[in-house]
């Protein structure tokens, strides 16, 4: 499946329009609602609840949005949802409640985070549930994942929903564990093709990379994340086909 041409006509909010001066946490129902009300496109993350529900969250840990210890896959669901997000009384959200603020109104942007933690192979639990949970809903929605092997996973799960890549130069400390040859596998975009891609997110720093101007050059679209000022914008302008945002109002 071809990314819609409605991905590529506006500016797609990271993490929803958030902001949380204003009570707006990354990820929350309230920050989704705003970007939807403003016209941009929408993009969040998936973690999986021990009970194998899609949850609205970045983190694998619950602390930095929560002020809460543990991590987000020991818990259900239904204690999920009671607990409320850093600074607001409104809870982590479902992936089903996102989807009713949403309601197809704009393009929603899903980011699987990555389940196995090591960039490895997934069982593809939360993939199923995204899968099943998208079945019913009408609105332009694409999924990605910095894990090839969720987006393998989903193209199992379900082959008709848009799949792509979140891409990178893998330059940062963090990524080091995962050993310089799948580093050079990953930052070649080798899977591509393998995974049934039809776009890539990949890191505004990094636009120049031969691997994402060889896709550019195949007519494949490329978001970029995450843009966070309007000289940022016009630095990315002409480099990628649209922006993942936060921060200001493009």
């Amino acid at each position: 499946m071809t990314l819609r041409q409605r991905f590529l006509e506006r500016p797609i909010a990271h993490r929803g329009l958030h902001d949380a001066g204003a009570g707006r946490p990354e990820n929350g129902l309230s920050a989704i609602q705003v970007a939807v009300d403003a016209g941009y496109g929408v993009e969040i993350d998936l973690q999986l609840s021990s009970d194998g529900v899609p949850m609205v969250f970045h983190d694998h840990e619950l602390e930095r949005m929560t002020g809460m210890r543990g991590e987000i896959s020991d818990m259900p669901a239904e204690d999920l949802v009671q607990i409320p997000l850093r600074g607001t009384d409104r809870p982590i959200p479902t992936l089903h409640a996102a989807l009713q603020v949403v309601e197809g109104r704009v393009p929603l942007l899903i980011e699987i985070k990555d389940q196995s933690r090591v960039m490895g192979e997934v069982d593809g639990v939360l993939e199923r549930a995204v899968a099943e949970m998208l079945d019913h809903y009408a609105g332009p929605v694409a999924v990605m994942s910095f894990n090839p092997h969720s987006i393998a996973a989903m193209a199992e799960a379900a082959p008709d929903v848009t799949r792509g890549l979140v891409t990178g130069g893998y330059d940062h400390p963090a990524w080091a564990p995962l050993g310089e040859a799948r580093l050079e596998q990953l930052r070649a975009i080798a899977d591509f093709d393998r995974v049934g891609a039809s776009f890539i997110s990949h890191d505004k720093d990094d636009l120049d990379d031969q691997a994402v101007q060889e896709l550019r050059g195949r007519g494949v679209p490329v978001l970029c994340w995450t843009v966070t000022s309007p000289e940022e914008a016009d630095d990315v302008r002409g480099k990628a086909d649209n922006i993942t945002f936060e921060g200001f109002r493009p």
